[in-house]
């Protein structure tokens, strides 16, 4: 997973609250392996009409926003079923940063798991920003992890707040499977000395092994 340090980078508006699980991912789409990739899946139904036919209306298909690596929506983004695959759309589809008012509940504890980073706002601030990606459309936003920092269009930095093993993950780009292997060492200990306490039973498994 690719660490979250400093994204300095596009930023699009998402105007519209209660964006759910079902229009980042639709649920169609939600059986294909994830090797085969979920960038085209992207609010799918949002941006197309027909295959291959795109909404001009869209945020993400307009000239100015369509390289976005950041969002900034509203509020309650992510909210609904608890599919995984939004995460992976998302960050599939270059995004690796949403900044809102509120988060889905699963949708929040998901983003961590795929590298996704996730910033809390107030109201007034979030809708300062949006309005200011309006008026300067391409307009670049920097989100700093180290610091908990956003600085907007306009240089103002905004903090805001994460969990420390949340920030730590990202930081360090871990996964599930990452955070268990950085214990290996205390792991292989254990493991050592419950052979030495319980010999018998690797004897047994060996003798019916062999």
């Amino acid at each position: 997973m690719e660490p979250f340090t400093t994204l300095t980078a596009v930023a699009a508006p998402l105007d519209a609250p209660n964006v759910d699980t079902d229009q980042i991912a639709p649920a169609r789409f939600l059986r294909r392996p994830r090797r085969e990739g979920y960038a085209d899946v992207l609010f799918h139904d949002l941006r197309f009409s027909a295959p291959g036919a795109e909404r001009p209306e869209f945020v993400l298909n307009r000239a100015p926003y369509r390289g976005a690596r950041i969002l900034v929506a509203d509020r309650n983004f992510g909210g609904g079923s608890s599919r995984e695959q939004a995460v992976w759309a998302l960050v599939d589809g270059g995004i690796r940063c949403v900044i809102a008012i509120s988060f889905g509940d699963i949708f929040w504890e998901n983003s961590v798991k795929g590298g996704l980073l996730l910033v809390r706002l107030d109201e007034p601030n979030v809708a300062a920003l949006r309005g200011q990606l309006h008026a300067q459309p391409g307009a670049r936003i920097t989100v700093d992890l180290e610091r908990q920092c956003v600085t907007g269009p306009d240089g103002r930095e905004l903090p805001f707040e994460i969990e420390p093993a949340r920030k730590r993950r990202l930081l360090h780009g871990l996964d599930e499977i990452g955070v268990t292997l950085r214990h290996e060492p205390a792991i292989a200990a254990f493991e050592r000395g419950y052979r030495a306490r319980r010999p018998w039973l690797f004897r047994h498994g060996a003798a019916r092994a062999g």
